[in-house]
């Protein structure tokens, strides 16, 4: 029998993850101690996850608007305008610490949520990304760990049936105990059939579709806001199980149901489930809403109130249908096989009240549930700035080709090509740019138009120095779209931090968004959505400062477009961009010197834009159409990528600056590409540049079978090959230290 009545004690509250002074609060706003249910729905729209109490003031100083946004931050997805009367919907979030303690259903279902997100919005999604960061290859947990969240990621969008075109893996001893998985999705829709979340109209029927309810994924948002200890094992029953036939039907049927004109409101079952997706249709439509929820399709036997407000299972939307229109919504959803249920109506009342077989057993205010959810302005600490390190502070290595092999078969440098073979990058038939590459691409239906879509962020620096971490995290997937020939829109942001209560770690977040915000603005590249995930931690050890950035661009015409591999013998090699060698907090210094030292380079966004803006107009005029940029490891690492990716070698002959020849190879100064042209065409290029006040110059010649450095050093391009793409599966192959053979 259940029992909504039971005493609020102490140890429930702080069970449910409110403070004392939150709870009362709430019992403030309310007027009276809560029932059970009532406890349970204000923990989820309370906690961290839901409410972003720590980040809602940081996050409104960013440029969120712009000509071509039709929907920024605050809706399920961002939306923007790609022309011909198409939008681009999408978005990208965090499922961090389910896949730490399920990796396969928690990556999965972050996949999967993310796409709903999507599809919510009334777009069909086109291809998926992923950003991925693991604990260091040496710990005992990382192989199964990788394991698990790459077969989970690609079990749900294979059988969903979307392409997963690009991403990013990277590994950390500071992810030991807390993975990140961020999933981001991207769909097309018509720019005058866009779906909301805000409810219109009183007395309109509230329908519940998709999968039936279950015990899964209770207090799954609850877990997102706290930091993992010793116990985190025990969370295993707050991860979700997701079902991605049920998604791909549940994404055909709202779609046909949107073209019937049945929708007022949609609304994505995620974090916090029934709960928080009710709450959000009603206050934004300032609205009441009143729920029947032993109507609720359940899949297990005695399931509660309080269970059925707090279940987190997938596939599962929340609509507002026009009057009269029911019948003919729910024939719709059966042909799919799916449940349909009208669970309640809206109301004039403002109040969310839930009834349980006509008792009543939660009566809340429905906006002040989020306008008067907690909002902190936490004291923040800016991080101490790392003394500059000079070349003459790093030694030089004994061999230049050593140095190079090593670091592009180093486990962040070595190709992921283990990962993506695993993810069906051709599903629907528009991808153009596989994996691999500085950005995916798409075609936009039948085309010639099509998007280029990135996944950036380099943690080291923003731990370095979160302000620069945070300029380069933008400025990396500007320059990445821009080097396949984008024309970059617009960026979604997952803001992953440790706990926000120390103000060490509050200054990152801080930093990280002031760096996010100028850079966003400099180079007109708002923010349309995005995700915070906080609280992750271990033991009282955080992550790095992680805000990985998810770009969009837009080509014209894909046939104008660049790629990293070369593709002729003879070409000059042009470098756009000035040389520093600057090797602070470089992937040389980490993987040839085993230090993490120095600040990290300095990004000059005027010259970001100005470089990449005259990087881009060389592709769309279709003088160029080998482009690399340079980021980790430097021109070397560059250079050597597109040498593999070509199957052609190169000569880098001497050092035109005034540099020890390892800082300039590695060095990890910022605003720079490589490009492979004709000569005689770098003659045209060259004098252009020069004409802009553009650095550029001759640094090489592409042709044979080796790379040399300066100094004659020569490697064959098979041999870097070899250990670049052997890394990944010689590590998964292997046994971990101390395993059974």
């Amino acid at each position: 029998m259940f029992r909504n009545d039971v005493p609020i004690t102490p140890d429930l509250v702080r069970q449910h993850g409110l403070t004392p002074d939150e709870y009362e609060r709430f019992r403030g706003l309310i007027g009276r101690d809560p029932t059970l249910t009532e406890l349970g729905i204000v923990s989820a729209m309370w906690n961290e996850h839901c409410s972003y109490k720590s980040s809602r003031k940081h996050l409104r100083g960013l440029p969120t608007s712009a000509p071509w946004v039709i929907q920024g931050p605050g809706e399920n997805a961002g939306v923007i305008d790609i022309g011909d009367g198409l939008a681009c919907v999408f978005k990208m979030e965090s499922h961090n610490h389910p896949s730490f303690i399920e990796p396969y259903q928690g990556a999965a279902t972050g996949v999967g949520g993310i796409l709903r997100d999507v599809f919510t919005m009334g777009a069909r999604p086109i291809a998926a990304l992923n950003a991925l960061r693991f604990g260091s290859p040496d710990h005992p947990r990382t192989r199964h760990l990788v394991s698990g969240v790459v077969a989970g990621i690609g079990g749900y969008g294979n059988s969903f049936g979307v392409p997963t075109v690009g991403g990013a893996v990277g590994f950390h001893p500071r992810y030991d105990g807390n993975i990140l998985v961020n999933a981001m999705a991207v769909g097309l829709a018509r720019t005058d059939a866009i779906f909301y979340a805000a409810a219109t109209g009183v007395g309109n029927p509230i329908v519940y579709l998709g999968s039936k309810t279950g015990r899964d994924g209770i207090h799954g948002a609850t877990m997102a806001s706290a930091e993992f200890d010793a116990e985190s094992e025990s969370k295993r029953p707050t991860v979700q199980v997701g079902d991605p036939f049920a998604e791909k039907l549940l994404l055909e049927a709202c779609l046909e149901l949107m073209a019937s004109g049945a929708v007022i409101a949609i609304q994505d079952m995620g974090a916090a489930g029934l709960t928080c997706s009710a709450v959000e249709m009603g206050a934004k439509g300032d609205l009441g809403v009143e729920l029947h929820i032993d109507k609720v399709p359940a899949r297990e036997e005695g399931m509660t109130p309080y269970e059925m407000m707090l279940s987190e299972s997938q596939e599962r939307m929340l609509m507002v249908l026009k009057p009269g229109m029911e019948a003919e919504a729910e024939a719709i959803f059966v042909k799919w096989g799916l449940d349909f249920a009208v669970i309640g109506h809206t109301t004039d009342t403002l109040r969310f009240v839930i009834k349980w077989h006509g008792e009543t057993v939660a009566d809340l205010p429905i906006k002040e549930l989020g306008d008067e959810a907690p909002l902190y302005d936490r004291p923040h600490r800016s991080n101490v700035h790392l003394p500059i390190l000079s070349a003459a502070e790093v030694p030089e290595p004994a061999s230049l080709t050593d140095a190079l092999k090593r670091l592009v078969g180093s486990p962040d440098l070595a190709s992921k090509r283990w990962v993506y073979e695993q993810y069906d990058h051709f599903i629907l038939g528009n991808t153009v740019e596989t994996p691999g590459g500085d950005a995916a691409i798409v075609r936009v239906e039948d085309g010639p138009k099509g998007l280029a879509l990135t996944t950036d962020v380099t943690p080291r620096y923003c731990e370095a120095d979160p302000v620069e971490g945070g300029r380069q995290a933008v400025a990396e997937a500007w320059r990445n779209i821009t080097a396949v020939g984008g024309r970059p829109l617009a960026i979604t942001d997952n803001l992953n931090f440790g706990n926000p209560e120390k103000p060490e770690v509050m200054g990152q977040l801080v930093g990280c968004l002031t760096g996010i915000g100028e850079a966003c603005r400099a180079l007109d590249f708002p923010v349309v959505s995005g995700n915070v995930s906080l609280y992750n931690e271990t033991n009282g050890v955080g992550i790095l400062p992680t805000p990985t950035i998810g770009g969009v661009g837009v080509l014209d015409d894909v046939e104008r477009r660049a790629s990293i591999g070369l593709k002729r013998e003879g070409d000059a090699l042009l470098l756009i961009g000035a040389t520093d060698g600057w090797l602070g907090q470089s992937s040389y210094l980490a993987v040839i010197e085993g230090r993490e030292e120095g600040a990290p380079p300095p990004v000059d966004l005027g010259l970001e834009r100005r470089n990449g803006d005259f990087v881009r107009g060389l592709i769309t005029s279709g003088l160029v159409d080998t482009v690399h940029d340079l980021s980790d490891g430097g021109l070397a690492v560059a250079l050597a990528e597109m040498a593999m990716a070509g199957g052609i070698g190169a000569a880098l002959p001497e050092v035109p600056v005034n540099l020890p020849a390892h800082a300039y190879l590695f060095g990890e100064d910022q605003g720079r590409y490589l490009v492979a042209v004709d000569p005689e065409t770098a003659t045209e290029i060259l004098y252009s540049a020069s004409s802009q006040g553009i650095d550029a110059g001759v640094v090489g010649v592409t042709g044979t079978e080796h790379l040399t450095l300066p100094g004659g050093q020569t490697i064959s391009v098979a041999e870097l090959r070899e250990a670049h793409q052997n890394w990944f599966p010689a590590y998964m192959a292997s046994q971990p230290a101390g395993a059974a053979a």
